[in-house]
């Protein structure tokens, strides 16, 4: 057999340079099934170098996203985006206005378990819809006084609060306080002593709707009351659920939110048969929700299929801003009112807005 630098005639070919080796190569030798001999697999020299595909669950990280919550990009959105949000949920023009109610509505802020977001709904909704156009009032209800927290509003001992309503009749007018920076917004803070509230009030006469006549004394006329009920199912809450036309309810994306649900609708249900006839669930608003999880999927889809419309089709998503507002004594909407927080309750308090107009229509009609 003639070697590779001969001809077949037997005469020397001219030297043919060896075509260039790629460096580090790597080679595997397999059996060849045909002839039985071993061959190389090689890559041709002009192929690319393969790219590594991603994995199955980076690649669909967004499949199980809510609709409702944003995508990756715009959690950080740029500067411009941000400054414009800032604008529109701060509104300092007073140009942008939410359509206001042709009644008052007073609406009950109410879920049994603790941490699911009541008092950082109250605020922030309260804030929102006074910043474009309404009058809002919010009653701090819970001893912890959160809300007053949140709104700036000073609730140490001594202040004239909402339990010296409940208890001793003082008008709610004089316990009403302004709430700094933010116009057509008032608060009645609530300080520790309405803690003792709860005993005191069994031996009081029509103890159930002291405060539905509180708010139905005050001599101003206002577009929202949004009632912060305590996490417990106690005469606090009783006295909101009869002062209340509307209940809403925010629901964390877990399951232990769950599961006290049915235990407040009872309750709910009760009020409305022996006090209140007028009462309703009208909203239901789904907080802390964790786009990682498809846990908060799940829930997401569990409470819209048994709750339908009452839903909110805003939701709002865990976010760090929400939770730092209250240590500088404001709401998320004035603290960073570009944050997807911020953005998250003004289009809930849109909703809340829209709805009302739309069942004043259906009234009217």
């Amino acid at each position: 057999m003639p070697s590779v630098g001969q001809h077949g005639g037997g005469q020397a070919a001219p030297a043919v340079p060896a075509a260039p080796q790629p460096r580090a190569r790597l080679e595997e030798t397999r059996p060849d099934t045909r002839g039985g001999a071993e061959s190389r697999s090689e890559s041709p020299p002009d192929t690319p170098p393969a790219t590594a595909e991603p994995f199955p669950e980076d690649a669909d990280s967004d499949a199980y996203v809510s609709r409702e919550t944003s995508t990756r990009d715009q959690d950080d959105p740029p500067l411009a985006m941000e400054a414009m949000r800032a604008v529109q949920i701060l509104n300092p023009s007073g140009e942008v206005t939410m359509p206001r109610p042709d009644r008052p509505r007073i609406m009950c802020v109410a879920n049994q378990k603790g941490g699911v977001g009541k008092t950082t709904t109250t605020v922030n909704l309260a804030v929102a819809l006074a910043l474009h156009g309404n009058r809002v009032l919010v009653v701090d209800l819970d001893p912890q006084g959160n809300a007053s927290t949140g709104l700036n509003v000073p609730h140490h001992a001594g202040v004239p609060d909402v339990y010296d309503c409940l208890i001793d009749n003082v008008p709610l007018a004089e316990v009403a306080q302004t709430v700094e920076g933010i116009p057509d917004l008032w608060c009645v803070p609530a300080t520790i002593d309405l803690a003792g509230a709860e005993i005191e009030l069994v031996s009081v006469v029509a103890r159930e709707s002291r405060l539905a006549r509180a708010i139905a004394g005050h001599p101003a006329e206002f577009d929202y009351v949004f009632i912060d009920c305590p996490p417990s199912l106690g005469l606090l809450t009783v006295n909101a659920l009869v002062a209340a036309q509307e209940v809403l309810i925010p629901i964390q994306c877990e399951y232990y939110a769950l599961e006290g649900l049915n235990q407040l609708i009872n309750n709910i249900n009760l009020v409305r048969q022996h006090l209140n006839p007028t009462l309703e669930v009208s909203t239901i608003l789904l907080t802390m929700y964790d786009r990682r999880t498809r846990l908060a999927d799940a829930v997401e889809q569990d409470v819209r299929n048994h709750f339908g419309d009452k839903v909110l089709q805003a939701v709002i998503p865990r976010n760090v801003r929400v939770s730092e507002a209250p240590s500088y004594g404001q709401s998320v909407m004035t603290y960073d009112p570009g944050s997807r927080g911020a953005t998250s309750y003004f289009e809930a308090a849109q909703e809340i807005a829209m709805r009302g107009v739309k069942e004043s229509v259906g009234r009217n009609a």
